[in-house]
């Protein structure tokens, strides 16, 4: 006997986005709508397009602007989704659009909820030195990131990594919970565990100023910054001889009374805290005064 196709209505954006709506694709969901939103001018668009891959399957697909998402409840009643799915878009679905689906509204969040809700919780995992992430597909409600579990994947952050390559691995694992879920999900079935909030934290968004290196932090704090926001985000900072230096890497931590020659370790204990060049490289003494070599862009 022949399954009922199950429809969706689709918001989505982002390397995510692209990777869970594939994953839909692939199972043979029938996708009624998508809705992307612009990219923004000011942002370096390094991650895939939602918009290309609707045009090469063929998909329906329009950008809307988020003060206009309440126009689209009426058009989406009228399909009456089974699911409304939202892939890492960037604004807050209205209650109105969560009701429309008549099985259930299902967000997928780059992090192990209930940890790192929010905004950003790949970049603000990295820089509290967490050693795992992931991706957990929820059911949304009014409160951001506070719904029911329905799948969950885990992946490591690995010491060297930056977040756009932790980014990547939670990419795919968004891709690997949607395929561990759709067989049950195409059956109109919808398996959910509590998403218990008191054992995690919400994080707001990241600015680029938030990049500015206090140099009376430790030298691993310090590290893990730099590779939380190194390119293609917008970066670490310092100033070095009163300008502006974007860091796109550093060492790990260095013991200056090993790693360095001892007048290197020298010349940085003289010169105190912050970003110093010592023949001709470029070292940052911080607060537990331990050095970082410095890269910059």
């Amino acid at each position: 006997m022949n399954q009922t196709p199950k429809h969706a209505v689709v918001f989505a954006y982002h390397d995510v986005g692209v990777a869970c709506l594939q994953a839909l694709i692939d199972a043979g969901m029938q996708i009624d709508l998508v809705i992307t939103h612009a990219d923004d001018p000011n942002e370096t668009i390094w991650f895939s397009s939602v918009q290309k891959l609707c045009e090469q399957r063929g998909l329906p697909c329009r950008i809307v602007q988020p003060s206009a998402l309440l126009n689209l409840v009426s058009e989406i009643k009228a399909i009456a989704p089974d699911y409304l799915f939202s892939f890492y878009y960037r604004f807050m679905l209205p209650t109105e659009l969560l009701e429309t689906a008549t099985i259930a509204a299902l967000n997928m969040h780059g992090s192990l909820l209930p940890k790192y809700r929010g905004r950003a919780p790949v970049n603000w995992a990295v820089v509290n030195g967490e050693t795992e992430t992931g991706a957990t597909l929820h059911v949304m409600e009014v409160k951001p990131d506070a719904g029911d579990i329905v799948g969950q994947v885990a992946v490591s952050i690995e010491i060297h990594e930056t977040a756009k390559e932790v980014f990547d691995k939670v990419s795919q694992a968004a891709k690997q919970v949607m395929e561990q879920v759709l067989p049950q999900l195409m059956q109109g079935k919808l398996p959910r565990r509590p998403n218990p909030l008191t054992e995690g934290s919400y994080f707001g968004g990241r600015k680029p100023e938030d990049g500015r290196i206090d140099w009376t932090k430790s030298a691993m704090s310090i590290y893990n910054l730099i590779r939380a926001v190194a390119p293609p985000y917008p970066g670490a900072f310092a100033e070095l001889s009163g300008e502006k230096v974007i860091l796109t890497k550093s060492s790990l931590p260095l013991d200056p009374g090993v790693a360095l020659s001892p007048s290197q370790a020298a010349i940085l204990k003289k010169s105190g805290l912050g970003m110093h060049l010592v023949d001709n490289r470029y070292f940052g003494l911080c607060g537990d005064g331990k050095v970082l070599e410095l890269f910059l862009a």
